[in-house]
């Protein structure tokens, strides 16, 4: 019998947990915060009420022994008559507070509230010295008590020597101190909701730009705003910046393929046009072949040329820092393989540390098309300067590069010529003619600019380019 097929149960995944938001975030540290300083405020304040009230405390029972030794009378045959009490508590039994004197040959005196009360644990005490304990256990619960020695002079008999002691019981101690301790935490919870609240409605204040950046990014996706055009605090412009030029990047990113693919279909037209009407045409063969093999080779000069426009990246917001000095060492080195019969020498003027920010791809297609059109063009000697640009305000330093060439150099009046698309220098040197309209299109997606002049070192050509900081 078949066993029955067993059922897998998958489980979806659980989605990650969602970080909270930075109010909560801040919320949430500020309550913390607040939490641990009120409750050591709360601590330190309890703790110095405490110290406050057992110093009131002792003060106070202090003063009723001074009161009833100030009152106290010692008659010629030794006996002691202790005053009216100083306070009615000391009158009525069970309130608490407790007064008790002793003395020699066996004398104890009680309050009326310390009637059948329990002092066993006290002692007499030396005349001149005083103990202040507590809160201490006894049968009557714990106490906090005051006792003083004396000596009273009771001429011509020696004197009376009596200990002092004033008690109270913790309970109305700490009664005393309850009240204090609600009323402190009552007015810590208020203090603390209140600036909890005070802290909520400064941190929305706060966070008002972060939201007006993500309401004019909302405006931006929608087309109804080209940039993120408010103002922005100052911590906020350089972040607000960067989005904008990532944003101009893009489009024009998007806008240099665009217009590349129209160009090439626009370029080949023409082509394929006499190719088609060459071969519809019945006749002439050898110019056929002719006509064929050069509208080719115009077609694949304009394939060269718009792939090299749309690979061009231009200028980047997180662009990395590309090294100069090694890729030109590169290619040099592979120059000076293709134009060994030339023996061409090329010197280096290239600051140390100098780099391009942008993609290593457009800093070789601008470096080897330059040094490629001097090798061209010089006799034997070519000289590659490069600058780092600084700028004060902004983050990357720009770049200056040149190539200057000992050859016949340029005319004037033929720099613009030189720099068209399609067009060589010299038609009896081999090439497509497109290498400089390359660099001029780099140069101009890194808002840079080309100048052709002639070289002040070789007396030929040079070629300068310039980035600027960004």
């Amino acid at each position: 019998m078949p066993s029955p097929a067993a059922t897998a149960t998958t489980s979806e995944p659980v989605p990650p947990r969602r970080p909270a938001s930075l109010a909560a975030r801040a919320a949430m540290a500020t309550g913390l915060v607040l939490a641990g300083f009120l409750g050591l405020v709360g601590l330190t304040l309890s703790r110095a009420n405490h110290e406050a009230a057992l110093k009131s405390l002792h003060d106070r029972l202090q003063n009723y022994v001074i009161a009833y030794l100030a009152g106290t009378e010692v008659s010629r045959y030794g006996k002691v008559f202790l005053p009216d009490a100083p306070d009615p508590s000391f009158s009525r039994p069970g309130s608490g507070l407790y007064a008790v004197a002793l003395g020699d040959d066996g004398f104890r005196w009680e309050s009326s509230s310390a009637v059948g009360r329990d002092f066993s644990f006290l002692r007499p005490l030396p005349p001149g010295q005083s103990e202040f304990a507590g809160p201490i256990d006894t049968r009557m619960g714990r106490l906090y008590y005051y006792a003083y020695g004396v000596a009273l002079d009771n001429p011509p008999r020696k004197p009376t020597e009596l200990t002092y002691m004033v008690a109270q019981t913790e309970d109305q101690f700490e009664g005393e101190r309850a009240v204090y301790r609600r009323s402190l935490v009552l007015m810590l919870s208020v203090l603390g909701v209140t600036l909890i609240v005070l802290q909520l409605l400064l941190l929305r204040w706060s966070l008002t730009p972060l939201r007006k950046v993500a309401s004019d990014m909302s405006r931006v996706e929608r087309g109804e705003s080209d940039h993120l055009d408010s103002q922005y605090p100052l911590e906020l412009t350089a972040l607000t910046g960067r989005i904008n030029s990532f944003i101009d990047t893009e489009r024009e990113q998007r806008t240099r393929y665009r217009n590349t693919l129209a160009d090439l279909a626009h370029s080949l037209k023409t082509p394929l046009a006499v190719i088609r009407s060459r071969l519809e045409a019945a006749g002439d063969e050898p110019g056929l072949r002719a006509d064929v093999l050069e509208q080719v080779r115009r077609m694949d000069e304009l394939v060269a040329y718009q792939l090299a426009r749309a690979a061009t990246s231009g200028r980047q917001t997180f662009a990395t820092a590309v090294p100069v000095a090694g890729h030109a060492e590169d290619l040099v080195q592979s120059l000076e393989k293709v134009y060994a019969a030339k023996n061409v020498l090329c010197e280096f003027d290239i600051d140390e540390g100098a780099a391009f920010y942008g993609e290593q791809g457009d800093l070789l297609e601008l470096m080897g098309n330059l040094l490629e059109n001097a090798f061209k063009w010089a006799r034997h000697r070519v000289l590659l300067v490069v600058r780092m640009q600084s700028q004060p305000g902004r983050q990357r330093p720009g770049l200056w590069l040149s190539v200057e060439d000992d050859g016949p150099g340029i005319p004037e009046d033929k720099i613009e010529k030189v720099l068209q698309r399609g067009v060589r220098g010299d038609e009896r040197v081999q090439g497509h003619g497109i290498g400089l309209s390359i660099v001029q299109d780099i140069v101009k997606a890194y808002s840079g600019e080309l100048v052709v002049d002639r070289s002040p070192e070789f007396d030929g050509a040079r070629f300068s380019v310039r980035l600027p900081p960004s």
